[in-house]
């Protein structure tokens, strides 16, 4: 890898040339608005597009007959969760466009395609829909309630899926029979996942087929869903995701505004585009987290974990599929880094008149993460115990590496010990007694917290998937990469161009890289599982490696020699001992002369999961007399591998921990009980971290390095968000027990804060 400051693509996007979907011109655009439902749960007793269909500069109001007369069908993730009493629990059907149901506010009933956004808006406003409401249920304990309003008849309590895994008899026994038992139930709070980039799309003909340009996270598997929606061969349409302003996993599966946006387009026979509003992204993007957690952890009379059981309720929102299953992917998280002996969890979906529920980075690691380390620093509260010496007590030790684990995660690699002697230094955490007596002296309350985090990467655990990358030599000399993996801001393009140029011996500035484009890039992964140099970035040193053996044989052949008498050496292939020589940049003109291609491939897909893990240190102030709570302190001392390029690795921490600080202080997205209306709509309501809101991140590295793939990397695009959330509530609970708060779940905003000080001291 070069050593370099700054980012390749930086230069682009700070200069206003990033290439966004809706930065792409196509002048004869239609454009499209939607018409979405006012009521969390309703039935819909008739749409009359007839008034806004008439309006002028409209093309077309289309509803769901249109769809289901066009042959379109529901379109949605499978699932697929068998459950501990063998129910195998499969996808409720998800309509492109209501016609008979609302499950959710903001819930797409129709579609105005018009000369102009203003004139699409003017007429979904004439668009006329009887609706019949009816009660609606947000949370978790409503729907789950005795006689609760269904959101879908055939799911009798609202019940997505369950699902077990562990000896829960087992478990029990062990808890029963322990010196000590620590009870928690905590709720981790609803977020939004707030790209800076709006969803949007634009679609149009390109020849004899269609091109759909959308800010979308896996632009490959996204054409295959649209081919099978619409009947058509995947090789019939082109995807292009070009720059992407932010994802975190909420742009990924099948989008539903933006595939009607190609309905609509190839049903009128012209281009047609959506940008949505904030409100809308608000309404309608799949949210982040939202489960309920019981936590029941046992403990020896010396501290040592016995046993542990976790039940959770996840909040999938109005539909149960494919996308709901981020708990279940890093549910193995609950088991931590500790020689817990037995473990065992459950998992129940719950339905609700709310706006699905799917990955939001970390994608069920951080709650897993916060499971775990709430209960261990409760039980060090009660017992009296330093929480961080409770934990080193209870670690695996390296030499007891390969791990298997009795809870799902078996991990090939780690340090945990050393982490954690280095993460407490780091933190300096021999000096917080003196920092907290300076507090103190302020009035304020300082809390520490800390956390030890360890993540599945590479993909869902069991569920790896291949990437690729081309290296391909062009007829002026310069390379061109591509990855299957793909960027949205986390500075891939960098990453890729370093380490192929360290592979061939070349300028980074000969590369040119290239991505989200399935013409060029017809296979790949896309972003996802903290995966792309784990899967990707193996694949791009494979294809520098199969260049170079390529070239190697065109090399002998233009020199006349045999291909052992050839090497090569940044950028040149050289007769040993002689100076005869050949340029790659030459013979890729040669390839190019004679109509050929002078390629490298590469393709990696990972055996099993890697396991990156830290340890996160978080201190925070409250003010008692306003409930202000303030994040004064952080650091993370992370094993993620070997460290490609450290100034993007700590910059993917410091993304993660602002996200994760972000909803333990302040963020909380709302719904109104019993009619469902969403409160938190807007930027003047639901409230996001800003700059003067965080400290400085403060990041360092202690690499184990991994032997499941030829980079020895781990991943780290979601460290910060699982080890921030458990800190940050781990450092509000700390502060808050000092004036005897017993509890104290997410978000730490003034008036919580101060109300639960209040309560506690019995004062109202």
């Amino acid at each position: 890898m070069a050593d370099r400051t700054g980012r390749i693509e930086d230069v682009r996007f700070i200069t206003g040339r990033g290439r966004y979907t809706a930065d792409i011109a196509e002048p004869a655009a239609l454009h499209v608005v939607f018409v979405r439902a006012p009521l969390a749960s309703a039935r819909i007793a008739a749409v009359d597009v007839a008034a806004a269909a008439a309006m002028p500069g409209v093309s077309a109001v289309l509803t769901a007959a249109d769809l289901a007369a066009d042959g379109v069908k529901p379109v949605q993730a499978p699932l697929n969760v068998t459950g501990p009493d063998g129910t195998v629990w499969g996808a409720v059907e998800r309509p492109l466009l209501v016609g008979d149901r609302v499950r959710f506010v903001g819930e797409p009933v129709a579609m105005v395609v018009a000369a102009s956004r203003m004139a699409a808006m003017d007429a979904a406003e004439a668009v006329d829909v009887t609706y019949a409401d009816e009660a609606a249920v947000t949370t978790i304990p409503d729907a789950r309630a005795d006689g609760a309003p269904l959101v879908f008849e055939t799911r009798p309590g609202n019940v997505g899926f369950v699902w077990a895994h562990g000896d829960r008899a087992a478990a029990d026994a062990a808890i029963a029979a322990a010196a000590h038992r620590v009870t928690l139930t905590t709720h981790v709070t609803r977020v939004a996942p707030m790209a800076m980039e709006p969803r949007n799309a634009m679609a149009r003909p390109e020849g004899e087929r269609w091109a759909m340009y959308v800010s979308h996270q896996a632009p490959q598997a996204f054409r295959g869903t649209l081919a099978g929606a619409f009947g058509l061969a995947p090789e019939d349409i082109r995807v292009v995701a070009a720059d992407v302003g932010g994802s975190f996993g909420m742009k990924m599966g099948p989008m539903r505004e933006e595939m009607l946006v190609l309905y609509a387009a190839r049903k009128l026979g012209v281009a047609a585009r959506w940008v949505a509003d904030r409100t809308e992204d608000f309404l309608t993007d799949e949210a982040g987290r939202d489960i309920l957690m019981h936590i029941t952890l046992g403990l020896d009379a010396d501290g040592v974990f016995t046993g542990l059981a976790v039940d959770m309720e996840a909040n999938l929102g109005a539909y149960a599929t494919g996308r709901s299953q981020p708990p279940l992917f890093n549910i193995g998280g609950i088991a931590g880094v500790y020689r817990t002996p037995v473990i065992a969890a459950t998992v129940t979906g719950v339905l609700t008149h709310t706006a699905p529920v799917s990955a939001y980075r970390g994608a069920g690691r951080p709650e897993a993460t916060l499971a775990i380390e709430r209960a261990v620093d409760k039980a060090a509260r009660e017992l009296g115990i330093d929480p961080v010496e409770l934990r080193r007590r209870n670690l695996i030790q390296p030499g007891e590496m390969p791990w298997v684990s009795p809870f799902i995660f078996n991990y090939d690699c780690g340090d945990f010990p050393t982490v954690l002697a280095e993460g407490a230094d780091f933190a300096d955490l021999a000096g917080f007694p003196e920092r907290r007596r300076q507090s103190e002296a302020r009035g304020k309350l300082r809390g520490l917290g800390v956390a030890m985090c360890i993540e599945a990467a590479g993909g869902p655990y069991g569920r790896t998937s291949p990437d690729y990358s081309d290296v391909i030599v062009g007829e002026d000399g310069r390379i061109v990469l591509t990855g299957g993996a793909f960027s949205a801001g986390q500075g891939l393009e960098t990453a890729m161009i370093d380490l192929a140029a360290g592979a061939l011996g070349l300028s980074p500035g000969d590369f040119r890289y290239v991505q989200g484009d399935t013409d060029d890039v017809p296979k790949g992964k896309g972003m996802g599982g903290s995966s792309a140099m784990i899967s990707c970035g193996s694949a791009a040193l494979e294809a520098a490696r199969d260049l170079i053996e390529k070239a190697t044989k065109k090399a002998a052949d233009r020199l006349e020699v045999a291909e052992v008498d050839v090497e090569y050496e940044a950028g040149s292939f050289r007769v040993v001992g002689t100076d005869r020589t050949v340029s790659l940049a030459q013979l890729g003109a040669d390839a190019a002369a004679a109509g050929e291609r002078l390629a490298g491939n590469g393709a990696f897909q990972p055996q099993e999961a890697t396991f990156p893990n830290g340890f996160h240190v978080c201190e925070v102030e409250v003010d008692p007399d306003t409930g202000e709570t303030r994040i004064v302190g952080y650091s993370a001392v992370e094993d993620i591998g070997r460290v490609l390029n450290p100034q993007l690795a700590s910059g993917q921490i410091h993304g993660g921990v602002v996200q994760g600080l972000g909803q333990i202080l302040q963020e909380d997205v709302v719904y109104s009980p019993g009619d469902g209306q969403l409160l938190s709509a807007s930027l003047m309501d639901y409230s996001v971290p800003r700059a003067d809101d965080m400290p400085t991140v403060r990041t360092a590295f202690c690499a184990v390095e991994t032997a499941l793939n030829p980079l020895k990397v781990k991943g780290v695009g979601e460290a910060g968000s699982v080890g921030a959330v458990a800190a940050g509530l781990n450092a509000v609970n700390d502060a808050l027990a000092q004036r005897g708060v017993p509890s104290f779940d997410m978000p730490a905003t003034p008036s919580r804060v101060w109300e639960a000080l209040h309560k506690a001291q019995g004062v109202r």
